[in-house]
């Protein structure tokens, strides 16, 4: 691992590292604050996937976290959304697909099976580096997430629920596999067996019998992906059928941008501190 930066805030060290992924088989960054609490003991352990087009830095540049973070004694984790460099097959006029789309999910299809792993990469090989290098207590985990980066918390918290203490959303894309803008990048990740898609998908995957606790959902009334490509109303229908509480909440007159979720940090880390 090597560390690019570390910064000295709100009394903890908000830090961006590297380190060569065996899962998508090129150098990843990744952003993580440590708050000063960890100083006397291992703090619980937040992971926040980001959305489509996004880096590490996006929220950690625009998400106000650090302060309640800091305050609640939270380790916040942030990976990238997908592999990156010259050899990695991209479509660089789309994106939708390809660098800073990678969806949380395992592709099977070349060229993209070899580095598209970023299910692998969250959910196995960035928690042992995490439990290796920094004072985190990995028995108290709570997972969140943006849009493309909702959906995954949703997909990495039900396959994985002895893991996470919670999971929680911002404007998550409720059933990927049939939205305008992420049907194609399944396809492509994943072949033409619509089948195949369900395990990458949140509403199928609680269709199929995942559970897990409760989700909280934050939403935007005036998004513009809202009709089109979120559709909270698929998740909340997947979840009162499941039995699953879902808090999902209708924010009135915000958008789909980091001023929405800025609006909303202090509450989700709330919660997940509640229940870690």
């Amino acid at each position: 691992m090597k560390i690019i930066s570390q910064t000295k805030a709100h009394g903890g060290v908000q830090g961006v590292y590297s380190h060569l992924s065996t899962s998508c088989r090129c150098d990843m960054t990744f952003a993580v604050f440590i708050p000063p609490q960890a100083r006397e003991a291992p703090c619980p352990v937040v992971w926040y996937l980001s959305g489509l087009t996004c880096t590490h830095a996006n929220v950690m540049d625009k998400g106000e976290y650090r302060r309640m973070a800091a305050e609640l004694g939270l380790i916040v984790v942030c990976p990238d959304t997908s592999p990156r460099g010259a050899d990695i097959p991209d479509e660089k006029d789309n994106w939708q697909f390809g660098s800073g789309a990678g969806f949380y999910l395992d592709a099977t299809q070349e060229p993209y099976a070899k580095n598209y792993r970023m299910y692998s990469y969250v959910a196995e090989e960035l928690p042992a580096l995490i439990a290796a290098e920094f004072p985190a207590d990995m028995a108290r985990q709570a997972i969140f997430g943006h849009s493309m980066g909702g959906h995954g918390a949703l997909t990495i918290a039900l396959k994985n629920p002895q893991r996470f203490k919670s999971c929680s959303a911002f404007a998550p894309i409720a059933q990927p596999s049939t939205a305008g803008w992420s049907k194609p990048a399944f396809e492509k990740y994943l072949g033409k067996d619509e089948a195949s898609w369900r395990s990458c998908d949140a509403t199928s995957l609680i269709d199929d019998g995942y559970r897990f606790p409760e989700f909280l959902v934050d939403q935007g009334t005036s998004d513009g992906f809202l009709d089109d490509g979120l559709r909270p109303w698929l998740l909340e229908a997947a979840c009162a059928k499941a039995g699953i509480p879902l808090k999902l909440r209708m924010q009135d007159g915000y958008d789909h941008s980091y001023l929405f979720i800025s609006s909303f940090m202090d509450d989700h880390l709330r919660w997940h501190a509640e229940r870690l």
